[in-house]
This record gives C-alpha cells, structure tokens and sequence, in this order.
C-alpha cells in the first residue's frame, strides 16, 4: 500500500499496459453554477408529449425484462435507417445501421473489429479526444495528424500523413470538437482514397454534431465505398445525453463485423424503447436544434463585435480566444466561472469552448466574457 504522503503514484504499483500508465481518464468538470455551458448539451428538456411516449414505450418494455432484448435492435435500426433516409435525401436501410450505448461505443466496436494490438489509427488534432483514448485503450497505435492554423485540415499536408503512416483505421470528425469546424467532401474523399492506396483501411466520418451544421451531412459518400463509416449520436440534436444511444451508417459488411465484437444483448429494452419514442418526436426535436444554431450564431457574431477570436462554427458550440500566457484560457475560464457561467477549457492553446444555451444562458455568458474583455484593458 502507498504510504500516505507518498510521492509513488498508485498506478505504480498496478500491471496496467504500458499505453494507459499516466493518463488522464476523459470528463469535463461538473460543477453546481447557475449557467453550464460546457460539454455540448442540448439545454432544452425533453418535451413533455415525449416524456409521456418514453414513459408509455417502457412501461411495455418492461413486462418483458425478464426476458433479454433484441439484441439486433432490429426495429430501432429500422427507424434509424428512416431518419437518415429522410434527413439526408440518401437512402439507407436497416442493414446499413448499427447502434450502440453512445457512439463512443460504437467507436469502440469498430477499433476492436479493425484495429487493435500492431495496428493504428490516425486522427487529425485537435479533435474529439476520445478517439485516441479508446484507440489506446483497445492496443491500437494512435497517430496525431496535422491541423493548419485555422484549425481545418488541409488536404495535402493530410493525404500525406495517411500515405506516411498507413494507418488501419482514419478519424475524420466534421463538425470537429472542439473547434467546430466542418470538413469539405473533397478532403474525406482525398483521404479516403489515400487511405485506400496501400492497403484498405477503415475511414470513420464522426457526425456527432452534423444537425447543427451549415452543411449536408456526407452520408451519401458512403455509396460505393464499403470502408467509409459515418457515426451518430442522439445526445445533442435529440436532446437525448442521458440516453447513451449511438449509431453509424456503413456497408452491411461493416455492420456484420462489428457484431463479431460487441457484447451480448448490449443495448437494453429500455434504452431501445427510449430511443423509439425519441425518434417519434423527430420534427419537435430538430426544430430545437433550429433554434439552437441561431443562438450558435449569434454567439459567434457577438463575441467577434467585443473582440474575441471566432474560429467559424457548423456545431452547437464556439471556440473563442485568443488568450495570452501560458496558462492565459485557464485564468480566463476561471474568471468567467467566477461570474457563475461554466464553459470548457479543453487544452486547445490560448482559446476557449462554449457550447450554445437557451437565449437567457447565452447572454449570461456574454456579460461574463465582455466583463471579462474589460478586465483585460
């Protein structure tokens, strides 16, 4: 046992892998303030029309909790299928979706199908951090691409990296977290066929928060190319955070592959009767998503006009700065926090995250970062 006062990390003294020792497990601060605006919520609460569905569909679900779930999902992956066919204009069906407890799981189930101990993957940061974590966390070897200045990717500094490297498996998140920036169709398809030019590798498109972008999703690139996967969630267009529910839209044969790696019955009758009820609601839901990309805009407009740094948003968040000092966005996010408005520093030098709240939320935060701006002339 440590002794008290030791300087020996417990870790030290476990046989955890090599890749794992000394890092951090992933969270954001959760904090009892008046404004949270700080891990990409969907502020609005669920409407009550629905909260009476979610109560009716489990309420079924659970005269039969003694028996196991489908564990195919095959109506919720029927009405997944519908929604992207709708949303997007390209048609899918059932066969093409797979859905998981969040898309960290399904991200999960697609490294250990394609990735795993003497593979790697390659990621393009900063980004969604999760990405390398689970990548470590199955053995797989995680590569840190290149970003430009503005936080884009460039195309050919990008292809070259995948033609460098080889990688088993490439993360291409648009919009990015946390920097909110979208990705052309022409890079994904660059990159695809880089990725494909040696040997073929998986390409997973992270559309976490596409419903808030000013651009079509890229689900419709996945025709004709059976190792492009686009992954999903319902937390943030759906409102549905607590929910854990992700999926990804992909050939059948990517589909049956991920089904050789996830546990049994793993997604609960009560999860998938939640999920259907959410997706009954579908109109309702996204027309809070409407609402919210006015607020991410205007944010991005008013914070420019008190002299912030923008970096241009498809999500439901805005990164700002620019933040002098080494330690300047950590001092930053702290004096905001002391006027009871929490938002994310996530390590990116220099800037700050916020994600887009209801109206009210909003302008809070915009009192507490011009008060802020006076603070620093």
């Amino acid at each position: 046992m440590t002794d008290i006062g030791s300087t020996t990390s417990p870790w030290d003294e476990l046989p955890i892998r090599d890749e794992l020792r000394g890092k951090s497990p992933y969270g954001a601060p959760q904090l009892d303030v008046p404004v949270r605006l700080n891990t990409n919520e969907n502020p609005y609460p669920l409407p009550e029309p629905l909260v009476e569905r979610i109560a009716e569909r489990v309420r079924e679900a659970a005269r039969g909790l003694n028996r196991y779930p489908d564990r195919d999902a095959v109506e919720l992956r029927t009405e997944l299928a519908r929604y992207l066919t709708r949303t997007t204009g390209h048609e899918v069906v059932r066969e093409n979706v797979w859905a998981a407890n969040g898309s960290n799981e399904v991200i999960q189930q697609l490294l250990q199908a394609f990735a795993g101990p003497g593979r790697i993957a390659i990621g393009f940061e900063p980004s969604y951090s999760m990405h390398g974590l689970i990548s470590r966390g199955t053995g797989t070897g995680w590569i840190s691409g290149p970003r430009g200045d503005d936080f884009t990717i460039d195309t050919a500094t990008a292809t070259a990296a995948v033609a460098e490297h080889r990688p088993d498996v490439v993360f291409i998140t648009s919009p990015n977290n946390p920097t909110g920036t979208a990705v052309a169709a022409e890079t994904v398809l660059a990159l695809y066929e880089a990725a494909q030019a040696a040997k073929p590798s998986l390409v997973v498109v992270d559309e976490a928060y596409v419903e808030f972008s000013h651009r079509p999703s890229l689900l419709p690139l996945i025709e004709g190319r059976p190792n492009l996967v686009i992954s999903r969630t319902m937390s943030k267009a759906f409102g549905a955070a607590g929910l854990r529910l992700g999926y990804l839209a992909a050939h059948p044969a990517v589909v049956d592959a991920v089904q050789l790696v996830r546990l049994p019955y793993h997604l609960s009758a009560v999860t998938q009767a939640t999920a259907l009820a959410a997706l009954e609601h579908t109109d309702t839901l996204l027309g809070y998503v409407e609402q919210l990309k006015t607020e991410r805009d205007r944010l991005v407009t008013e914070l420019r006009a008190i002299g912030y740094e923008v970096t241009d948003s498809d999500a439901n968040f805005v990164q700002f700065g620019r933040f002098d000092g080494e330690d300047g966005a950590h001092k930053a996010w702290q004096r905001i926090l002391d006027q009871g408005v929490l938002v994310r520093d996530n390590g990116v030098p220099g800037r700050l995250r916020v994600t887009a709240g209801t109206p009210e939320e909003n302008d809070a935060f915009l009192d507490a970062v011009r008060a802020l701006k006076k603070e620093q002339h």
